[in-house]
């Protein structure tokens, strides 16, 4: 794996996401890697992540795959181009559509293994299947659908 996550290649005006964004002091920054054919992140909930007691909240759940989802989406793209992540202009995608599925309870207060696989990538359309996983086991399992931002949704580099 890269010792750089794909998040670290965005530039600052691309970096602010709550999720992923390293320049979002209060956001989960999430970091993503290629892992062979597959990409992997982790996230260790903490005690505000709550649901009920012991368990995380599912809306951090889809965040994880959202954000992770998105991560894999430009990463592929760039991999698909034979382009560096950090090449401009920035390949960032937002999300069309996330579907999650709750298996199990996700426990709180252990790490959590985030796992994303491209299934399709075309044009400006990236899907990815994704899998969250506790002590070894899956406890959520998701898709989401990435398209390319919108130029206009491009902040304007000073």
């Amino acid at each position: 794996m890269s010792s750089k996550a794909f998040q670290d290649y965005y530039p600052e005006e691309l970096s602010h996401c709550y999720g992923c964004g390293r320049l979002n002091e209060q956001g989960h920054q999430l970091k993503s890697y290629w892992d062979g054919e597959e990409t992997v992140a982790s996230f260790t909930p903490q005690p505000h992540h709550i649901a009920i007691p012991g368990y995380v909240y599912g809306g951090l759940i889809a965040s994880l795959i959202d954000c992770h989802g998105t991560g894999t989406a430009a990463a592929a793209a760039y991999r698909a181009a034979g382009r560096d992540m950090d090449t401009r202009p920035a390949l960032r995608f937002v999300t069309a559509a996330l579907q999650v599925e709750y298996l199990r309870p996700t426990p709180l207060g252990v790490p959590l293994e985030i796992r994303g696989k491209v299934e399709e990538i075309k044009s400006r359309k990236v899907v990815v299947k994704a899998t969250v996983m506790a002590n070894g086991e899956v406890c959520a399992r998701g898709q989401v659908v990435a398209v390319q931002m919108p130029e206009r949704m491009m902040p304007s580099v000073s």
